[in-house]
């Protein structure tokens, strides 16, 4: 498993509230096989309607990893392929003012981490990152906030998944492989399972 304690990176600012997993990823996106090449997907419609202007289409933007939101972010269906897509394009990590609960659970699931902050404070992120697009920025788990320049903003996160993120214990499946051998053990001594071989 892989502890998730920082992430480093330059940032990408994305205004707006309620941007829905539809606008992520547009349906028609969905029918992949795996979730290899929905990167270059995520935010198609958008981007197409902002000729070039998106964040993601940007040049000062390319090879960021935080992404950095407002309110309600991930709302809609459910889909996986949402964070999929935004995980593809490279980004590791999110700021936000609130999440739709699916998508941070997805995220989780993922690895990447959503942390959110007070609505001054992301607006604040977001002007500095749009002033200063080729400098880092440094979310901090263990020290619950973000570093930018010669500032920082306080971040939360339920200490749940929080604690799942600096243990690495934040990969279910992960965990099940990796405890094979313990589970067929434990299997094997349950009696229900050796009446149902037996019928």
């Amino acid at each position: 498993m892989s502890q998730v304690k920082t992430v480093v990176g330059r940032g990408v600012p994305l205004v707006g509230n309620d941007i829905d997993t539809d606008r992520i990823i547009p349906a028609r996106f969905l029918r992949c096989v795996t979730f290899d090449g929905l990167g270059a997907q995520v935010f198609a419609d958008d981007r197409t309607q902002m000729q070039g202007q998106h964040p993601f289409d940007q040049p000062q933007y390319q090879g960021a990893t935080l992404l950095v939101v407002n309110r309600n972010f991930g709302c809609g269906s459910s889909r996986e392929h949402a964070p999929q897509a935004i995980a593809k394009w490279g980004i590791q990590a999110l700021v936000g003012e609130s999440f739709a609960e699916i998508f941070f659970g997805n995220c989780v699931a993922m690895g990447v981490p959503c942390v959110t902050a007070a609505p001054a404070d992301v607006q604040v992120l977001q002007e500095w990152l749009a002033a200063n697009p080729q400098s880092t920025a440094t979310l901090d788990l263990e020290q619950k906030q973000v570093q930018f320049g010669e500032s920082s903003i306080p971040i939360s996160m339920g200490e749940g998944a929080r604690n799942m993120f600096l243990s690495g214990t934040w990969d279910a499946c992960g965990q099940l492989v990796a405890q094979a051998e313990q589970i067929q053990q434990t299997a094997g001594r349950l009696p229900y399972l050796s009446w149902s071989r037996a019928s």
